[in-house]
């Protein structure tokens, strides 16, 4: 099988915009250490960078779009797959879960 690197990089700049834009609602929060996240963006662990941020919107009352762009991160990285990323399976069910919870009450 043949990798198209400039698919591969497209896609991982679409991913990265998404939690950059997640990322965004925890900047300047009290008590948000987003250091973890930031070194995970840096090298390009992009599925750990969703779930560090997951962590985060857990324990957090934040807006619709905040899981609007995890879930865009998430269907990109296709983390909802199971069969592909049983590491982060939990963090996308989760998202999964949040972003519902969250559009109901908008």
């Amino acid at each position: 099988m043949t990798v198209d690197r400039v698919a591969l990089e497209t896609s991982w700049n679409q991913t990265r915009g998404h939690l950059d834009a997640a990322r965004a609602h925890l900047t300047g929060l009290p008590n948000i250490d987003l250091s973890a996240t930031l070194e995970f963006l840096e090298h390009n662990e992009l599925g750990l960078a969703f779930d560090c941020l997951v962590d985060h919107g857990a324990e957090l009352d934040l807006p619709l779009s905040y899981w609007q762009h995890l879930d865009r991160a998430a269907r990109e990285m296709r983390l909802y797959s199971e069969a592909l990323h049983k590491p982060h399976l939990m963090a996308a069910d989760f998202c999964r879960r949040h972003l519902a919870a969250a559009s109901e009450q908008e």
